[in-house]
């Protein structure tokens, strides 16, 4: 499959998720990931719940189309071993505070003065700048600190953190985002550059209109629950059995919901009759609404709200959402088999290109799995990998 980054070497020094998810999608498009772990714990993520087999599941979510190199990266042989393999590399990701690149002597601006074409992409907690640059940050501290929790949730259970660690997932789909970018611009102009992200930005990104309800208009916007916090009827609706989404957002789709519900008068009531009139009085709203859906049950709704143009869908639990038919159609879950030659269906990544879905090129990689290869391409004879491997600067213990 001819993949966008077909060619390009990523130099990986991320661990946990957000520098990860980066290197995942890069790899998805093609590009040729190595990743360094460090000797002798590699990835912290490899430790991270939930196992099956004794596998960490958090890693494999995160680490598809990867080879692994373990190297001690404090020893001096280990610093110039990362040097040699970055010499090879178009592009360095790394997900360390802010100033500990050019403590291991990988000071970017040098870099890019000495490899002008070299794209370095950085992912830090807040950025780096600023009072908390050097402070450890985590995707629950972001969610907070970014105001997304406060949002979210409604009545006593608020403020409320995300069901999964989405400032981590969208910081590494924005770092993934500038390194295309500068990927593209190099190829324009002959020069690389350092992007940069963090935990905050990103977060305070997803915020969109809320942010800027505040910036412009000084409103602090309160939880909604279920609710679409503008726009109504938008949100969880109750059914005879479950409730379903439903997202009448225009005056046309709500018209129409109106007419499947068998309701035409409520578009001329006077509460009702425009976008700000339904929003002041949601209540009463949800009330008529939903004293209709009570009749039948989600899944008869769903077939007649969407045929009517109307956006809605179910609300699954995750066995739900791998046998929904739409969700199947798409192909995301692919059967692999591990590095440990274990079954290890696997996610792909979320793109296509070309008109099929971009494939899970490699299964995650084993610690250290690929160490011997990796040096062999950087030049490296088998005997002084045995050296470096009896003196600890690397391990070759994960050999597949």
């Amino acid at each position: 499959m001819d993949l966008p980054l077909d060619g390009v070497r990523v130099l990986d020094l991320t661990r946990a998720l957000a520098g990860p998810t980066c290197t995942a999608l890069l790899g998805d498009l093609g590009a040729e990931i190595v990743k360094v772990e460090s000797v002798p714990r590699g990835d912290t993520a490899r430790n991270a719940p939930p196992f099956d087999q004794g596998r960490s599941l958090y890693f494999a979510a995160v680490n598809r189309n990867k080879r692994s190199v373990a190297i001690d990266l404090r020893s001096p042989d280990g610093g110039r071993l990362l040097r040699r393999l970055l010499d090879r590399s178009d592009v360095l990701v790394e997900n360390y505070r802010p100033g500990t690149l050019t403590a291991m002597g990988l000071d970017p601006d040098e870099l890019l003065a000495t490899r002008p074409g070299l794209v370095i992409a950085s992912v830090s907690g807040y950025g780096h700048v600023g009072p908390e640059a050097r402070t450890p940050g985590l995707d629950q501290i972001a969610q907070g600190m970014s105001g997304l929790m406060s949002v979210t949730g409604a009545g006593e259970e608020t403020p409320m953190r995300a069901g999964v660690p989405i400032v981590d997932s969208v910081t590494g789909i924005f770092a993934a985002l500038g390194v295309s970018a500068a990927i593209a611009a190099r190829e324009r102009t002959g020069r690389g550059r350092h992007v940069r992200t963090s935990l905050l930005e990103s977060a305070l990104a997803v915020m969109s209109f809320q942010a800027e309800r505040y910036v412009a208009a000084g409103e602090v916007p309160a939880p909604e629950g279920n609710a679409h916090p503008v726009l109504t009827p938008y949100g969880a609706f109750a059914t005879r059995d479950r409730p379903v989404n439903i997202a009448a957002g225009s005056e046309k789709q709500w018209r129409a919901l109106c007419a499947v519900l068998g309701a035409p008068e409520l578009p001329e009531d006077p509460r009702f009759a425009t976008t700000q009139a339904r929003l002041d009085h949601r209540a009463e709203l949800t009330a008529e609404v939903e004293r209709r859906l009570a009749v039948r049950d989600a899944a008869d709704w769903i077939p007649q709200l969407r045929a009517a143009g109307i956006p809605c869908g179910p609300i699954h639990d995750m066995a739900g959402v791998f046998a929904d038919p739409q969700v199947q159609a798409l192909g995301m879950v692919q059967d692999l088999v591990g590095v440990d030659g274990l079954d290890l269906p696997l996610l792909r990544g979320p793109l296509w290109s070309g008109g099929e879905p971009v494939p899970v090129r490699l299964p995650p990689p084993a610690y250290g799995g690929n160490t011997r290869e990796i040096l062999v391409e950087a030049g490296l004879t088998d005997a002084e990998i045995d050296d470096l491997a009896a003196r600890g600067v690397v391990d070759t213990g994960g050999e597949q």
